[in-house]
């Protein structure tokens, strides 16, 4: 695909917030402060990913945030696997009394950050993380890292494509890349949703606000 595309979507888009273990990938640092990935390593880092994921039958993909429960959602259905979408609850995957367990052989996060609960279920469970991982994440429980903007709702449509795209490529379920049906916007969350989001979050920046003056 070509990287106008990336663009576009904002997938190079980082944080100014870069930590030591997404350092390695920071293309260069903005006038502005934002730090820029580098296209081709997202590139790459999707075909590792997507040849790594490919291998196992039961994936499960994860987003607490409502900005992935579409991409996450669309990205299940077209490789065969689940979405967990919302809050995560404890057991989901270690206990198999829980109503909704699942026992996955890969797991793959939108966001470190908010996703803790399926990470450390993933690792009381031994399976392998795979996950989308923006410049102000930490990486020490991560096997795979794709380094990507995921907090936009076009990047976290397109990587989630590309990843299902490569995805069935590998499998051989297609043979090339005009073969792939969906389109990127099938992938992506409406606008108008992603705002009930943005409205959710402001009672809670205001409260944590709150607390830090107390």
């Amino acid at each position: 695909m070509p990287y106008e595309n990336y663009l576009s979507s904002g997938m190079h888009i980082g944080m100014r917030q870069t930590t030591a273990d997404m350092k390695r990938f920071v293309y260069k640092i903005r006038e502005d402060g934002l730090a820029i990935l580098d296209l081709a390593t997202i590139e790459k880092r999707i075909q590792i990913a997507a040849a790594f994921i490919a291998k196992f039958n039961r994936p499960l993909v994860v987003s607490r945030k409502l900005v992935g429960h579409r991409p996450v959602t669309k990205f299940a259905e077209t490789i065969g696997g689940k979405a967990v979408i919302g809050r995560f609850l404890p057991g989901t995957i270690t206990n198999p009394a829980f109503p909704g367990y699942y026992e996955p052989d890969v797991v793959i996060i939108t966001d470190p950050l908010v996703d803790k609960q399926a990470i450390i279920e993933a690792m009381k469970a031994r399976i392998p993380i795979v996950s989308l991982c923006d410049t102000l994440n930490e990486t020490a429980c991560i096997d795979l890292i794709i380094p990507v903007n995921n907090k936009g709702r076009k990047a976290i449509a397109m990587v989630y494509w590309l990843l299902a795209r490569e995805i069935l490529k590998v499998r051989g379920t297609i043979k090339a890349d005009e073969e792939f049906t969906p389109k990127p916007e099938e992938f992506e969350m409406a606008e108008a949703e992603t705002r009930i989001e943005r409205k959710e979050e402001r009672p809670e920046r205001k409260r944590r606000s709150r607390t830090r003056k107390k």
